[in-house]
């Protein structure tokens, strides 16, 4: 048996733990700010880079806007949940099934932004408007099965299916799931998702929709999105972050 589930201390943990669960927390709290912030609901989570089957997740019971390092906890992907301790989430098979699956996503969050969630229970799609848009080149997947939580393997694995190869899966009628190559371009994607819907949606309010042209679309990608910006992103809102005092318990 593990410490599946469990609250980790900073106590005989190496330096790698405690700071890939500051990260966590970090990117916790940068989506709650960002429109993720819904109650005790929602949950982040990062594959540990030296672990690869095991990963670090936001316990239940705390908002996305006042999770600390302690609050993240481990698990071991080969484990069975229902042996997890009542801090896990509900719905960790969101996470687990698709670390299993794919093996290049090193960072997930589940959440409901107001503007993604309204989006996927429309059958409306993604148009490539703005730069924001540009992110999703290949637009976004939808998981088309039931509206309730997912809690079953089975529901899991079905919408890690559903998410194929892409950093997005709608969940129809429920909320949104992105997952990336690590936390810092996960909080990106999460947060231009929920920008391009917002103002796809006001563009909508104005007049008929004026795309970029495709041919456009592969060039503005690659030159708005790559690592040298993605990190920079990820500082800028650290310091933003620290700047407006929403710091609290993030030491170091």
């Amino acid at each position: 048996m593990t410490t599946a589930g469990k609250r980790t201390g900073g106590e005989g943990r190496v330096i790698e733990d405690g700071d890939i669960r500051a990260q966590v927390a970090w990117a916790c709290r940068i989506l709650a700010n960002e429109g993720y912030q819904d109650l005790t609901l929602g949950h982040v989570s990062a594959r540990d880079r030296e672990r690869p089957d095991r990963m670090w997740i936001k316990r239940k019971g705390v908002t996305l806007a006042e999770v600390t390092p302690g609050d993240v906890i481990e698990f071991e992907l080969g484990d069975d949940l229902r042996d997890a301790s009542d801090e896990m989430h509900l719905e960790a098979v969101l996470h687990t099934e698709v670390y299993r699956r794919r093996a290049d996503v090193g960072a997930i969050v589940h959440g409901h932004p107001p503007y993604a969630t309204a989006f996927a229970a429309t059958d409306a799609d993604l148009l490539h408007l703005t730069h924001d848009a540009v992110m999703f080149d290949r637009g976004l997947a939808v998981y088309e099965g039931s509206p309730d939580l997912i809690t079953e393997p089975e529901q899991g694995s079905d919408v890690a299916v559903a998410l194929g190869d892409h950093p997005v899966v709608l969940l129809r009628n429920h909320g949104v799931l992105v997952a990336h190559q690590d936390l810092s371009w996960m909080v990106l994607a999460a947060v231009t998702l929920e920008r391009a819907v917002m103002l796809q949606s006001i563009a909508a309010t104005l007049g008929g929709a004026q795309p970029i042209e495709p041919v456009l679309v592969d060039d503005l990608h690659r030159r708005k999105y790559n690592d040298g910006l993605v990190h920079e992103y990820w500082r800028a809102w650290v310091r933003d972050m620290r700047r407006r005092g929403l710091d609290d318990g993030m030491d170091g």
